[in-house]
């Protein structure tokens, strides 16, 4: 089993909030826009000739932030900074980092228009 999850399906309070965000953080993470997305959903998915891990983007007017997070793997420091970086161009909030946070783990931790905790870390095994 070479992947650990098929898709993601995350809730934002308003679609055209979070747009241009997503637009922007998912294609550097490795993540591009498909083509064939479903009315009311903005869906990227990873490279692959094979059918690969997507991230779906729906808009649900009772969404209610909590505590929740998703991680992103990033190869690299160097790669956390990069996406850090593209993030709070794109509009992220209450951004914490990059840091180192414990031995072999660094990260970068944000929230997206619509308050969705995210994260981007590179973690070495210990």
């Amino acid at each position: 089993m070479p992947r650990h999850f098929d898709h993601i399906d995350l809730r934002v309070r308003r679609l055209a909030e979070v747009a241009v965000f997503y637009e922007s953080l998912l294609p550097a993470l490795g993540f591009t826009r498909r083509k064939n997305v479903l009315e009311g959903w903005l869906e990227f998915e990873a490279e692959g000739d094979q059918a690969t891990e997507f991230f779906g983007i729906t808009e649900s007017a009772a969404h209610v932030v909590n505590e929740n997070r998703i991680a992103f793997w990033a190869g690299t420091p160097a790669d956390v900074d990069r996406v850090a970086q593209v993030a709070a161009r794109a509009g992220a909030r209450n951004i914490e980092g990059p840091m180192d946070y414990a031995p072999g783990y660094y990260a970068v931790f944000f929230e997206d228009p619509s308050g969705n905790r995210l994260e981007v870390c590179y973690r070495m095994r210990q």
